[in-house]
């Protein structure tokens, strides 16, 4: 079964089974309003130059993007946070490809803005053998262009779910990434870019693979 089959089963029983109509309805509007917005074609994409950064792993130790790339591309990955079932998925579908990555003499790294302690337990819930580093406030999101603000009535709806931000995160933005998926080559040009204003849909992991190739090739690596 693809990702996305996964992805598209979670949601149907998320909306038919577990969340009442008024929730679901506040969820659509909002996705509908991102998608609407056209944040998500003003994000970073293929041919633009990502930003530089470093930020801290769950055990507080800086993580350099330049250090990374030194060896190797990147494949980096913004998710919403352990609390969301359709990002966990997505981790666990990029772990099973994580060899294949690794093979093409690729780094694979996962981004969130959630705090060190939840960042452990996605870590260790989706049994995953890459990193994930915190972005707290979403800076590096914001400089990736897909950093948003959630409505009230959706903080509600959070809150109401158990996916209370304020805590998850540590600060209280209330901000979250569109998920995306970004291969960032050794030059620091981005290669690929895939970004999501529907959180339920996501592209497939194994979709970076020819790109990782093709920079081999080119020698863009």
């Amino acid at each position: 079964m693809s990702l996305q089959d996964k992805l598209d089963a979670l949601k149907t029983k998320f909306e038919t089974e577990m969340a009442p109509p008024d929730v679901v309805a506040v969820m659509h509007r909002v996705t509908d309003e991102l998608i609407a917005s056209g944040q998500a074609g003003r994000a970073l994409h293929a041919g633009d130059r990502a930003p530089v950064f470093a930020l801290p792993d769950p055990d507080g130790k800086l993580v350099s993007s330049q250090d990374l790339l030194a060896r190797g591309p990147l494949v980096l990955t913004f998710y919403r946070g352990a609390w969301c079932p359709f990002c966990n998925l997505d981790l666990q579908a990029l772990e099973e490809v994580r060899p294949d990555i690794e093979a093409r003499g690729a780094l694979l790294m996962a981004v969130s803005q959630q705090t060190a302690a939840n960042s452990r337990k996605s870590q260790r819930n989706n049994r995953l053998g890459f990193p994930i580093v915190g972005d707290k406030g979403g800076e590096l999101a914001a400089k990736f262009g897909i950093r948003w603000h959630l409505p009230e009535d959706l903080q509600a709806i959070h809150k109401q779910l158990g996916a209370d931000l304020v805590a998850f995160n540590g600060e209280d933005s209330w901000t979250l990434p569109m998920p995306a998926r970004y291969v960032i080559g050794q030059d620091g040009v981005i290669a690929y870019a895939e970004i999501n204003p529907d959180y339920t849909r996501r592209p497939e992991p194994s979709d970076v693979l020819p790109v990782l190739d093709e920079l081999k090739r080119s020698g863009a690596t």
